[in-house]
């Protein structure tokens, strides 16, 4: 079974910075791609960073520059370190692991219960 455990939200000033992570069983982590999503209320699902296998990654636009991810793969885990926070960064972010052609794709198959970030202005 999988199981996808993200940890580190809170609420932050902006201008401060978050570290999330998310730790992952039940699969083959180091063959996997992983992405960060977010949703804020009354807005859609935003892939915020994904990275594949090998460790290539993307970013959304309005992330670039102050997100990174990463990932350990001695420890299964996948991090997201937020810097320069924003209010607007404000949302539910949600771990999602999948294969690398999901990675092209957009699309995941797992998904974690969700991390919530607030900013405060």
């Amino acid at each position: 079974q999988v199981q996808l455990v993200e940890s580190g939200g809170g609420l932050v000033q902006a201008g401060g910075s978050l570290r999330l992570s998310c730790a992952a069983s039940g699969i083959t982590f180091r063959l996997s791609a992983m992405a960060w999503y977010r949703q804020a209320p009354g807005k859609q699902r935003e892939l915020v960073a994904a990275i594949t296998s090998a460790g290539i990654t993307s970013y959304a636009d309005s992330v670039k520059g102050r997100f990174t991810i990463s990932r350990d793969n001695a420890k299964n885990t996948v991090y997201l370190q937020m810097n320069s926070l924003k209010p607007e960064d404000t949302a539910v972010y949600y771990c999602a692991a999948g294969t690398n052609s999901d990675y092209y794709r957009k699309d995941y198959h797992h998904w974690g219960q969700g991390t919530q970030v607030t900013v405060s202005s």
